[in-house]
């Protein structure tokens, strides 16, 4: 037998004898750890929601969406990324499902903005409560290309907070910011808030 055959045949059985060692008890211990370890993490940021909620708790309820809306200046479908205090882009607010991202159709009027979202909470928000819109890049962990985002500063309660949302369209947002800008500025109010970071 030439000493390359006994070579290839002692490596074929080394092969053979590595295959057929498996630490069972090991792996399994390291899927378990790996699986409580998730489980783990994913509670924790659960308890920060529920704090998060918690703290916004005086966040009064939403308007509603009412049945005859009126008659539309503007239509925009796409998406809704969330809602935050004005002028404080990270500080989401998850109040009233405020917090939920989603699909949403918008519908400019004469009474205000009517959101429907598909799966989550519609709400309006009263042309007396708008202040200001404007194009921005992100909001609350979503950054996009800049003036990709339209944001809608409004009133609710007490507190100033911006909306984001995005065409699916995204040329039509500068139509909105110019609406909602000629709409705020009827109101004593208005003010550019929220425009800084």
């Amino acid at each position: 037998m030439t000493p390359l055959i006994q070579l290839a045949e002692s490596a074929d059985g080394a092969a053979r004898k590595s295959a057929e060692v498996t630490d069972w008890a090991g792996r399994l211990g390291w899927v378990a750890g790996l699986l409580i370890l998730i489980a783990f993490v994913y509670w924790l940021m659960r308890q920060g929601w529920t704090w998060r909620r918690s703290l916004q708790s005086g966040l009064p309820p939403l308007p509603e969406v009412p049945e005859t809306t009126g008659e539309a200046r503007l239509t925009l479908q796409g998406r809704y990324h969330g809602s935050t205090t004005a002028g404080q882009w990270l500080d989401r607010i998850v109040a009233h499902g405020l917090g939920t991202r989603s699909r949403a159709e918008l519908t400019l009027t004469d009474a205000g903005i009517d959101v429907v979202r598909p799966g989550a909470n519609d709400f309006r928000i009263p042309a007396a409560a708008l202040r200001e819109a404007r194009l921005d890049k992100g909001i609350a962990g979503k950054v996009l290309t800049e003036g990709g985002l339209l944001v809608v500063t409004w009133e609710h309660g007490d507190t100033l907070l911006d909306s984001g949302f995005r065409s699916d369209r995204a040329a039509e947002h500068a139509a909105w910011v110019e609406a909602i800008n000629s709409m705020s500025t009827n109101h004593p109010a208005s003010t550019t808030e929220g425009t800084a970071r």
